[in-house]
């Protein structure tokens, strides 16, 4: 058995590990989004795409997961104060920690993200991210594809985003109403009943 193996069973049950509660104790204290010389978890960050080469960033993305973090109703035309717009319910927590670090990192696509710790306060992700204009990644022709795609992150493109959009199923039985979007089968469902 690889390496890899023994350290995604230990990743299993975290909170047994002598250490988890000093790290956490540890990331409190560190900046929202900071970036990382190694991954946490080097094997899901392997299985993700993740390379140890230039051109490969990770980032460290803290979400607060105590606050009121969705629309409130507005009454009577004015919008609440306890509101807040921070975040969207059909987002999860994952892809908008995926959109903070993209906005962080300007020159860099999102490749994908996992989740490292939570306690009742915060959650914590690692994001991977890539440098599409690194000359490493332009030669490397398993990854010299990120660098034609722009914002793939705020388009639902990653694994989370397809997955808040409801396009992890296949074509085919459960998928009749999810392609091109949710949004365009109603458009074309209400245009059939106008017709």
């Amino acid at each position: 058995m690889g390496l890899y193996k023994y350290v995604r069973d230990a990743w299993k049950k975290p909170k047994e590990n002598e250490f988890y509660k000093e790290r956490l104790i540890a990331w409190r204290r560190d900046p929202v989004t900071i970036r990382i010389e190694k991954p946490t978890r080097i094997d899901r960050a392997r299985s993700l795409g993740y390379k140890a080469k230039p051109g490969f960033i990770i980032v460290r993305q803290r979400l607060s997961r105590s606050k009121r973090q969705h629309p409130r109703d507005w009454v009577k035309g004015k919008r609440p104060r306890a509101s807040s717009q921070i975040k969207n319910l059909e987002k999860s927590y994952q892809q908008v920690a995926e959109e903070r670090a993209a906005r962080k990192f300007i020159n860099c696509e999102v490749l994908n993200s996992y989740q490292v710790a939570e306690d009742g306060k915060f959650f914590w992700f690692e994001i991977i991210l890539v440098d599409r204009t690194n000359p490493h990644i332009v030669a490397d022709k398993n990854i010299n594809w990120i660098s034609s795609e722009k914002n793939r992150v705020f388009r639902g493109l990653t694994s989370s985003g397809l997955k808040s959009r409801g396009l992890r199923n296949n074509k085919g039985k459960g998928a009749e109403k999810l392609r091109p979007s949710r949004r365009a089968n109603l458009n074309r469902r209400k245009k059939a009943l106008k017709d």
